[in-house]
């Protein structure tokens, strides 16, 4: 009589694998697109920024030729980057809430078991947020431009992608509302909470400068110079949504990789305090 060897359970047979990046990845945009304050917070940003600048240029177009002052200070470019800096608000939030939801919920104890190697999970989730949020962020600008030049034009002067830097302010707006995003992100791994994290958030983008505002202009001149993001017209990061810039300013990919770089500090004080805390 020939023994038959005992066929080894399935979950036996499963050999285990542990998870990687491509896996984090995978997880982090299932986790991102499940959630429905993901679609609730683009759809805000898609209606303020393209609805913003339709209403501007709309009303900008019908004052051209009765209001002088309009034809004076005509920029139509202007009329359809500006509005995104309110969108840029709703992307932050967004930034926000993919970091603070998970600690809220107590999820984030999940996937640290899940993807134990921290940087492994923040970097996973930041890939997946900045993918969607520079895609999107650059279809509301394109959106933005395309249907405020539409409304002005055959009643004023409109713009075109073909004239000179028109191209690189709808490009780079949308990358600045993008990066503001991820800077989001960057100060809610520092504070965890969603309160706190956009309390700072917007301590950074409208308190401070306007504090600064205040001093003498020897002294606000150069923080305004070097801001990175912010209520300041003239701060680093919004050269790039702007075609004739001032002469204290920094020039337009200077100004955006100084941003860049202060949310890359961040970032790294976000990951080091990520490494040293409890979940």
């Amino acid at each position: 009589m020939v023994a038959v060897a005992e066929r080894p359970a399935p979950a036996a047979r499963l050999a285990a694998r542990p998870a990687g990046f491509v896996d984090a990845v995978h997880s982090e945009w299932t986790k991102f697109r499940s959630v429905r304050s993901t679609y609730w917070t683009l759809f805000v940003a898609a209606l303020l920024g393209v609805g913003l600048a339709a209403l501007i240029c709309g009303l900008r177009a019908a004052r051209y030729h009765t209001d002088p002052s309009v034809r004076f200070d005509w920029n139509p470019v202007q009329y359809s980057a500006r509005p995104l800096e309110l969108t840029q608000l709703a992307f932050i939030v967004l930034g926000v809430l993919v970091v603070t939801g998970e600690y809220s919920s107590g999820m984030i104890r999940t996937s640290l078991t899940a993807v134990p190697r921290r940087g492994r999970l923040m970097l996973s989730k930041l890939v997946v947020f900045s993918a969607v949020t520079v895609a999107m962020a650059e279809a509301i600008a394109f959106a933005a431009f395309a249907l405020g030049q539409a409304l002005i034009h055959g009643q004023a002067p409109s713009a075109s992608l073909h004239q000179h830097l028109v191209l690189r302010v709808v490009i780079g707006t949308g990358l600045y509302v993008a990066l503001s995003g991820v800077l989001g992100s960057a100060v809610a791994l520092i504070f965890r909470q969603a309160a706190a994290a956009i309390a700072v958030i917007v301590g950074l983008i409208f308190i401070l400068p306007l504090v600064a505002n205040a001093l003498p202009n020897s002294w606000n001149q150069p923080i305004e110079k070097y801001w990175p993001v912010g209520a300041y017209p003239a701060n680093a990061g919004q050269q790039i949504m702007v075609i004739h810039r001032d002469s204290h300013t920094l020039s337009a990919w200077l100004g955006l990789g100084e941003m860049a770089l202060f949310t890359a500090i961040v970032l790294a004080l976000g990951y080091f305090l990520l490494q040293r805390r409890d979940a």
